[in-house]
């Protein structure tokens, strides 16, 4: 394991600050002092960072994104929309991922302030207060992209997913359905499970029609969780919806794949909607009806407004991005009885 300057403070018996004093030559320190660090250090094998060092002393003019994995497929437009306005105002931009769950939140961010970056967004990343009490005494000015903290104790940029999930209810709604199908939802996500279940449910309510829960299969807003959503309405009839709605285009084509196998046509007998219109709805079979999240613009923005507030010093704003209905080929008017 990579010996590190806390190392060397612990067997020195100095502060870390004092550590970095000797080892930058900043003085302050007295040459017994000097010594006992400089050989601490050279018996565990530490090496100073010599290109962190240099950065203190300038502006790294370097953003970093934190980002849970790479397994969504729409990952790669918001961090293209982040590099492009980056790039163009000359700034850098490093990447890390915080794993499943945010495991390694804190190293990441850790790696981030290591490497001197001067701000940091987050990519749907959940944060409890925990997290934000880490965040906070970094000192590094951080902004949510798709996510948002709780009391909105940080920016954010993203879409307003209770209106977002109510448009698309009620787009259904308006094409006949009326049992609609929940799938993939996290009811504990404060950031989009709980809005987007709201959002239906309010659709519902203002059409006259009473929300049932049993209408609701939760999941991970993955592919297998479509998959599993699926399975579970095929196993009780007595539910028979219409019309899925589900909450991401990856758990929407694991309802299709299931639907595919069992025989049942999409739309003829089940109308399917998903959520975000990434890359893999278009290519599906029949392209996949969804809502619309400006993934690659939310990146630009979010880039824009970090970079404006390191460059102005002035505080970010939030900003709530305007979504919009993609009708493809998996929505229809649902037949007679």
């Amino acid at each position: 394991m990579r010996a590190t300057i806390k190392d060397v403070a612990r067997i020195s018996g100095v502060s870390t600050a004092t550590v970095s004093r000797v080892l930058n030559q900043l003085g302050g320190y007295g040459p017994e002092v000097a010594t006992k660090v400089l050989a601490v250090a050279k018996a565990i094998g530490y090496r100073r960072n010599d290109s962190a060092v240099s950065l203190v002393k300038q502006a790294t003019r370097t953003i970093g994104i934190v980002m849970p994995t790479v397994t969504t497929s729409f990952y790669a437009q918001i961090i293209n929309g982040i590099e492009d306005s980056a790039y163009q105002a000359g700034y850098s931009v490093i990447l890390t991922h915080a794993g499943s769950s945010n495991i390694r939140l804190l190293e990441s961010l850790n790696f981030m302030v290591e490497r001197r970056v001067e701000g940091i967004i987050g990519v749907s990343i959940n944060l409890n207060q925990t997290d934000l009490t880490q965040i906070k005494a970094l000192a590094v000015p951080l902004l949510l992209l798709s996510a948002q903290a709780p009391d909105d104790q940080l920016p954010y940029v993203k879409v307003d997913d209770y209106q977002a999930a109510y448009a698309a209810t009620r787009f259904l709604i308006k094409q006949g359905h009326q049992r609609i199908a929940l799938a993939g939802v996290d009811p504990s996500d404060l950031v989009a499970g709980q809005p987007r279940i709201a959002g239906y449910e309010a659709a519902l309510t203002a059409a006259q029609l009473r929300p049932d829960r049993n209408l609701i299969f939760t999941g991970d807003y993955t592919f297998a969780a479509g998959q599993q959503a699926m399975q579970a309405i095929i196993a009780r009839p007595e539910v028979a919806p219409t019309a899925v709605f589900a909450v991401s285009d990856e758990t929407a084509l694991g309802v299709i794949s299931i639907c595919y196998q069992a025989g049942i046509e999409i739309p003829r007998e089940l109308s399917v909607l998903g959520y975000d219109n990434s890359a893999i709805a278009a290519m599906a079979t029949p392209a996949l009806s969804t809502v619309a999240q400006p993934f690659y613009q939310m990146g630009q923005i979010a880039a824009q407004k970090m970079i404006t507030s390191l460059q102005t010093k002035t505080v970010i704003t939030s900003e709530l991005v305007p979504f919009k209905l993609i009708q493809r080929g998996t929505v229809a008017v649902p037949r007679s009885n």
